[in-house]
Protein backbone atom coordinates (compact mmCIF):
# COMPACT_ATOMS: atom_id res chain seq x y z
CA UNK A 1 0.00 0.00 0.00
CA UNK A 2 0.95 3.62 -0.81
CA UNK A 3 2.13 5.74 1.90
CA UNK A 4 -0.09 7.50 3.24
CA UNK A 5 -0.72 11.39 3.07
CA UNK A 6 -0.43 13.54 6.44
CA UNK A 7 -3.95 14.35 7.45
CA UNK A 8 -3.08 18.53 6.51
CA UNK A 9 -1.02 20.43 3.52
CA UNK A 10 -0.59 23.79 3.44
CA UNK A 11 -1.52 26.75 1.47
CA UNK A 12 1.56 27.12 -0.44
CA UNK A 13 1.65 23.44 -1.47
CA UNK A 14 -2.16 23.41 -2.83
CA UNK A 15 -1.06 26.64 -4.64
CA UNK A 16 1.97 24.79 -6.34
CA UNK A 17 -0.20 22.04 -7.30
CA UNK A 18 -2.55 24.15 -8.74
CA UNK A 19 -0.32 25.80 -11.12
CA UNK A 20 1.83 23.12 -11.76
CA UNK A 21 -1.93 21.53 -13.03
CA UNK A 22 -1.47 18.57 -10.85
CA UNK A 23 -4.64 16.13 -10.71
CA UNK A 24 -5.96 16.86 -7.72
CA UNK A 25 -9.52 18.03 -6.48
CA UNK A 26 -10.15 21.19 -4.60
CA UNK A 27 -13.39 20.96 -1.93
CA UNK A 28 -14.62 24.08 -0.13
CA UNK A 29 -16.54 22.78 2.59
CA UNK A 30 -18.15 26.03 3.53
CA UNK A 31 -21.82 27.35 3.30
CA UNK A 32 -22.89 28.83 0.59
CA UNK A 33 -22.90 32.81 1.07
CA UNK A 34 -19.49 32.31 2.59
CA UNK A 35 -18.44 30.91 -1.05
CA UNK A 36 -20.30 33.56 -2.28
CA UNK A 37 -18.38 36.49 0.23
CA UNK A 38 -14.89 34.94 -1.02
CA UNK A 39 -13.61 31.68 -3.48
CA UNK A 40 -10.69 29.90 -4.43
CA UNK A 41 -10.78 29.73 -8.35
CA UNK A 42 -10.80 25.79 -9.64
CA UNK A 43 -12.82 24.77 -5.83
CA UNK A 44 -15.93 22.99 -5.86
CA UNK A 45 -18.32 24.09 -3.58
CA UNK A 46 -19.56 20.95 -1.22
CA UNK A 47 -20.51 22.18 2.20
CA UNK A 48 -19.72 20.18 5.11
CA UNK A 49 -23.59 20.61 6.30
CA UNK A 50 -24.51 18.65 3.07
CA UNK A 51 -21.91 16.11 3.03
CA UNK A 52 -24.05 12.71 3.93
CA UNK A 53 -26.67 13.73 1.59
CA UNK A 54 -24.35 14.21 -1.33
CA UNK A 55 -21.67 11.89 -0.80
CA UNK A 56 -22.56 10.06 -3.80
CA UNK A 57 -21.65 12.96 -5.65
CA UNK A 58 -18.05 12.74 -4.46
CA UNK A 59 -17.08 8.88 -5.94
CA UNK A 60 -15.78 9.31 -8.96
CA UNK A 61 -13.08 11.09 -6.60
CA UNK A 62 -12.16 8.26 -4.17
CA UNK A 63 -9.11 7.75 -5.56
CA UNK A 64 -7.83 11.07 -6.45
CA UNK A 65 -6.25 13.75 -4.62
CA UNK A 66 -8.63 15.65 -3.28
CA UNK A 67 -8.28 18.81 -0.86
CA UNK A 68 -10.68 20.24 1.43
CA UNK A 69 -10.69 23.70 2.81
CA UNK A 70 -12.95 25.89 5.01
CA UNK A 71 -12.91 29.23 6.41
CA UNK A 72 -10.05 28.70 9.16
CA UNK A 73 -9.42 24.69 8.61
CA UNK A 74 -11.89 23.14 11.67
CA UNK A 75 -14.42 22.29 9.44
CA UNK A 76 -12.24 20.76 6.59
CA UNK A 77 -10.14 18.96 8.99
CA UNK A 78 -13.50 17.08 10.05
CA UNK A 79 -14.58 17.04 6.36
CA UNK A 80 -11.21 15.01 5.86
CA UNK A 81 -11.21 12.66 9.10
CA UNK A 82 -14.71 11.44 7.46
CA UNK A 83 -13.78 10.92 4.15
CA UNK A 84 -10.90 9.04 5.00
CA UNK A 85 -13.10 6.74 7.12
CA UNK A 86 -15.11 6.28 3.97
CA UNK A 87 -12.54 4.91 2.35
CA UNK A 88 -10.73 8.36 0.51
CA UNK A 89 -7.46 7.64 1.77
CA UNK A 90 -6.26 10.48 -0.52
CA UNK A 91 -8.00 13.49 1.20
CA UNK A 92 -6.13 16.20 2.86
CA UNK A 93 -7.32 19.28 4.93
CA UNK A 94 -5.76 22.89 3.63
CA UNK A 95 -4.35 24.01 7.00
CA UNK A 96 -5.50 27.83 7.96
CA UNK A 97 -8.18 27.37 5.70
CA UNK A 98 -9.61 30.29 2.49
CA UNK A 99 -8.81 32.64 5.68
CA UNK A 100 -4.85 31.70 5.36
CA UNK A 101 -4.95 31.55 1.71
CA UNK A 102 -5.99 35.21 1.91
CA UNK A 103 -2.87 36.18 3.91
CA UNK A 104 0.04 34.06 2.15
CA UNK A 105 -1.14 33.59 -1.37
CA UNK A 106 -3.58 36.01 -2.71
CA UNK A 107 -4.16 39.23 -0.90
CA UNK A 108 -6.49 40.63 -3.00
CA UNK A 109 -9.36 38.32 -1.27
CA UNK A 110 -11.63 39.51 1.04
CA UNK A 111 -11.19 38.38 4.35
CA UNK A 112 -14.36 37.71 6.92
Amino acid sequence: MAEKLPLEISCQTVKTKLDAGDDFVLIDCREPDEYETVSIAGAELFPMSQLMARAAELEPYRDREVVVHCHHGGRSMQVTRWLRQQGFQKTQSMTGGIDAWAEQIDRSLPRY
